[in-house]
């Protein structure tokens, strides 16, 4: 059998030696104790003795004698012969010589050491049993899985059988996975769903599509009919019943895997399936659909409701501009009335007199009347703009009423009683609305809700509910079964014995004290500190000052002068630019791959296996596509198999996905990280994220308008984690313009690269005082860079300390009441994102929805103020501080540069109408640029190595002020050719172009 689902480097690996062991290997599995060396001294002649303890060390590193025994490592037989006392090593060889010896060894070293053959049992019995329950359990690759067993056999003393015989034991076990997973899923279906779920197969008559691809259409816009649309959606997929089939007996991996699959699988791979197979992943695909439909349709509502009140807010403003005229004449002459009563020249009894002698009794009252149209209360902000909108809102709300199935938290059930209600009365032409609870209605609304005699306006009470219910369903008080998105904040919480269970082990790992007074006590005493240090500083800190502004003392820091660039830096910077290749950004990519393998990770939608000559082509071909944003059409090549229009096509669809992106670049910033330049920019623990915007110019549910970034256009940000290697670990696309700060924290959290930054750096947007809480609770430092310092305030705890001359500054102090009363509750967030339970960004909305916070939210908040005070002191005290901060964010910027450089096509414009699809483009974007991040700093170590062997003079502070994001020598525009140099292909870099001369020092 062939080995189908390894990659050729994995199988070459396989029961070899793929480079020198480590200093702890050699220890660890070649370390000869005094049994080894007495069974050892047996031996005869030193080829002898060497070669037995080779083969021991082998057996015990890779699991399994070599054919060729002596053909290892030279370390390792250096190792070996200095703890047998040999300095010979030239008698090895004459090991080979008599062939039954070494036979005997091996032999001798299974029967003393209790090595076993694969085959024997119980023991293969047991493997067969656990890689079962593994592969049942969990969702992991074929790939992974064949390492883990290869560990577990070695662990366990059991010799590793022939590549293909292992491949083929973990294929067949996944196959008996899947065959249990199919027939469990699909035995309480009953005659009629199957007959409801094969019809989705089918075209129905005048229609164009199957019902499959019709579900899986989403509407777009935020207009009433999108939304009709995706209700309907709703409604329909509820219509197959498969919520109530129990699927209690499958581990929640394996489904959500087949979840996944069955979502993105085309109707022709459905038909394709064995009976038992099509059947389960049809219940998997409506049971996704379900929560998908759901997801979107009140996404949508929230989106609409949106707009709506932006609508509605610029029509007011339009309306106050055209009435300003009127309200300005009208107020003029109101203001001649009343300087005639202040006027002290006129009697009290002549004042109406001469009032009238200015102006008519019948033109004061119409200039009353005018201002009092026109002026608007306090209290009244869009509520007639948005009443005037109740026409609009009945093209759905209907539907609405009839399909949502919301439920509610205590804090929702006033919203939730009038939806209720309103679904009562809803096919009622005149109805009662005195009955209409109250509770929801908001001060604001009162005035435009209740008519006299206690009835009320139903317009109003609708646009009121409607306003509400965003609110709600922000904060999570109203929630929707099932959603990913709009789900119960609660269930995902841990809770209950379950964080009981877990409390001490989220405790451990993020270092938190479980009881509140001693974590305060640490804390006073750490913020304490803190404030004495800057204090004694501040005399001899010259770039920070108190001033007076406005009878109130503000901290001033001084703006960071620009660093100067030596001349040495100038020269080395266009000594190794001149000495970088010219490569096409096609190349580039063949040639990271092929040191890397990261279009291996690409692999097919429910295949492992591509079996398909020049892959690694084609997903090149449809990476550059996506990055360039100019589509695979100037990728087609007919004569090239690897790249037809209906291979670039397919790739498009199965291979490129979320998952695939991640673990592809997941290879890219790894091999960063090994890179001797890239170590002297950062260790990856500080890392920075920041905004990248995008006009979107056709319709999208998640686009928002912003003039400042989209004109009159609507728009989409993608928020991008830079670390200080310059690689990007990982992307989000966040609606329109929408504060970055509830997303930031997904990107540390989901992060599946190597890398593990404590520190993150942002700018003033990113910047709340419930996100510097949350930080500080999952152990990261947050550090954004603050527009104007002296605006921020710094809190205390300790109220009677005296911190001379920034007393003044700090004189707010924190409530440690309502943190000691909720310390539980915010280590139980916590611990639940970190377990990720739940997502970030998902509870921190909940968290900052609506106008006012919640009590664990302003918990939160205050333990925030400490964490942010302390970062505000350091980042005072210490201009080196501030230096690192502004030199991450510019990092992040020249990456931005270089994107939007690549993003050439179509205007630099995204066009893709869905947040997933949009999120897999600027995904494979960034890819695509660390592509080039990597190719830069190999080839600018690969520079500075040459210039140093030429005798030249390097600074390593200069090396550190290199970056990697140079452009000139990549050819992105017009050609595009997918064939590597014959020397790079065989694992060798380019020849450096030498243009100048070296030099003695630079």
């Amino acid at each position: 059998m062939p080995v189908s689902f390894l990659s050729d480097d994995q199988a070459a690996r396989y029961g070899r030696y793929a480079g020198d062991p480590s200093p702890a290997q050699l220890a660890r599995y070649f370390f000869l104790d005094p049994n080894d060396l007495g069974l050892i001294e047996r031996r005869r002649g030193d080829h002898n003795r060497l070669g037995f303890a080779i083969q021991l060390g082998t057996v015990r590193f890779l699991g399994t004698f070599l054919t060729d025994p002596i053909a290892v490592p030279i370390v390792v037989v250096q190792h070996l012969a200095q703890q047998l006392g040999m300095t010979d090593l030239s008698v090895l060889p004459r090991y080979l010589e008599r062939v039954p010896t070494r036979y005997d060894h091996a032999r001798e070293i299974q029967e003393v050491y209790g090595y076993r053959a694969f085959t024997d049992q119980p023991e293969h019995f047991h493997l067969v049993r656990w890689l079962y329950t593994r592969a049942w359990l969990s969702d992991e690759r074929p790939s992974i899985l064949f390492d883990l067993t290869t560990a577990r056999l070695i662990e366990r003393k059991i010799l590793l059988p022939g590549v293909s015989v292992l491949t083929r034991l973990i294929a067949q076990v996944r196959d008996r996975v899947s065959i249990r997973l199919w027939r469990v899923l699909g035995r309480n279906v009953t005659v009629d769903q199957q007959i409801a779920l094969q019809a989705l197969l089918s075209v129905p008559p005048n229609a164009r599509m199957t019902q499959l691809e019709q579900l899986r259409r989403k509407a777009v816009g935020t207009s009433s009919t999108s939304m009709l649309r995706a209700l309907k959606r709703v409604e329909q997929v509820r219509t197959f019943m498969v919520g109530p089939i129990d699927v209690s007996a499958i581990p929640p991996a394996r489904l959500e895997a087949l979840s996944r699959y069955a979502v993105l699988s085309s109707a022709a791979a459905f038909q394709r399936m064995p009976p038992e197979r099509q059947m389960a992943t049809l219940i998997a695909f409506i049971r996704a659909m379900e929560m998908i439909a759901n997801d979107d349709a009140y996404t949508m509502l929230d989106a609409v409701i949106t707009e709506l009140i932006r609508k509605a807010k610029f029509t007011a403003q339009q309306k106050r501009l055209r009435t300003l005229k009127d309200l300005d004449a009208a107020a003029l002459q109101l203001s001649t009335v009343c300087r005639r009563l202040i006027d002290p020249t006129h009697e009290d009894v002549a004042v109406r007199a001469a009032i009238y002698a200015d102006i008519s009794e019948a033109a004061i009252a119409a200039a009353i009347e005018r201002v009092e149209g026109l002026a608007r209360p306090p209290e009244v902000n869009i509520q007639p703009e948005l009443i005037e909108r109740y026409t609009m809102i009945r093209r759905f709300f209907p539907t609405l009423l009839r399909v949502a199935n919301f439920k509610a938290t205590p804090a929702g059930e006033d919203v939730l009683e009038a939806l209720d209600f309103l679904r009562g009365i809803e096919d009622e032409r005149n109805p009662d609305m005195r009955q209409a609870p109250r509770d929801m209605i908001p001060r604001p609304w009162k005035k435009f809700v209740q008519l006299p005699r206690r009835e009320l306006d139903r317009a109003a009470y609708t646009l009121c509910l409607l306003e509400q219910l965003q609110v709600k369903l922000r904060r999570h008080d109203i929630f929707v079964t099932p959603s990913n998105d709009w789900g119960d904040l609660r269930t995902r919480l841990l809770q209950g014995n379950e964080w009981i269970a877990q409390r001490p082990h989220v405790c451990r790992i993020l270092g938190h004290q479980p009881v509140a007074d001693v974590a305060l006590s640490q804390l006073s005493a750490d913020l304490d500190a803190a404030f004495r240090r800057v204090a004694d500083h501040l005399s001899t800190n010259a770039a920070v000052h108190v001033e007076t502004h406005q009878k109130k003392e503000r901290l001033k820091v001084d703006r960071l002068d620009k660093l100067e660039e030596p001349q040495r830096l100038v020269q080395l910077r266009e000594r190794v630019a001149a000495l970088m290749p010219r490569v096409d950004l096609a190349e580039a990519l063949l040639e990271i791959h092929a040191r890397t393998g990261f279009a291996d990770e690409f692999t097919p939608l429910g295949s492992s296996n591509p079996r398909m000559a020049d892959l690694p082509i084609s997903i090149c071909a449809v990476l550059l596509a996506s990055a360039c944003n100019i589509g695979i059409e100037p990728l087609i090549r007919p004569d090239i198999p690897a790249l037809t229009r209906r291979r670039l096509e397919w790739v498009q669809f199965s291979c490129i996905r979320a998952e695939t992106l991640s673990h592809a670049n997941a290879r890219l910033v790894d091999a960063q990280t090994t890179i001797p330049l890239a170590q002297q920019w950062g260790g990856g623990a500080v890392a920075s994220a920041d905004g990248l915007r995008f006009i979107v110019p056709i319709r999208a549910v998640n686009t928002g308008p912003s003039s400042p970034y989209f004109g009159t256009e609507n728009g989409a940000t993608f928020l991008n984690f830079t670390s200080d290697q310059f690689t990007g670990f990982h992307g989000i696309v966040v609606p329109g313009t929408l504060r970055d700060s509830p997303y930031i924290l997904d990107g540390l959290l989901e992060n599946q690269t190597s890398l593990h930054p404590t520190e993150l750096i942002t700018d003033t947007a990113g910047y709340s005082d419930v996100i510097f809480g949350l930080f500080w609770l999952l152990g990261y430092q947050f550090s954004p860079r603050l527009a104007d310092i002296g605006e921020t305030r710094l809190w205390r705890i300790d109220r009677q300390a005296d911190y001379g001359k920034i007393n003044g500054v700090s004189k707010n102090a924190v409530s440690t009441h309502l943190i000691r009363t909720h310390w539980d509750d915010l280590l139980r967030v916590a611990g639940s994102l970190k377990l990720k339970t739940v997502r970030a960004s998902t509870f921190i909305r909940a968290l900052q929805a609506g106008h006012y916070a919640s009590t664990l939210a302003r918990a939160m908040g205050e333990l925030g103020r400490i964490a942010k005070t302390q970062f505000l002191l350091a980042y005072i005290d210490d201009a080196t501080y501030r230096r690192r901060v502004l030199t991450q964010l510019n990092r992040g910027e020249e990456r931005h540069r270089l994107a939007r450089e690549i993003f050439y096509g179509r205007r630099g414009e995204l066009r893709q109408r869905y947040r997933e699809g949009q999120e897999d483009q600027l995904n494979a974007l960034g890819l695509v640029l660390n592509v080039l991040v990597l190719w830069n700093t190999w080839y600018m170590d690969q520079a500075l190595t040459y210039l140093r062997r030429e005798g030249t003079e390097i600074q390593e502070s200069d090396v550190v002020r290199l970056w990697p994001l140079t452009s000139a020598h990549f050819n992105m525009i017009g050609r595009y050719s997918f064939a590597l140099p014959d020397i790079v292909s065989q694992g060798s870099f380019r020849p450096l172009t030498q243009t100048v001369e070296p030099t003695e020092t630079v």
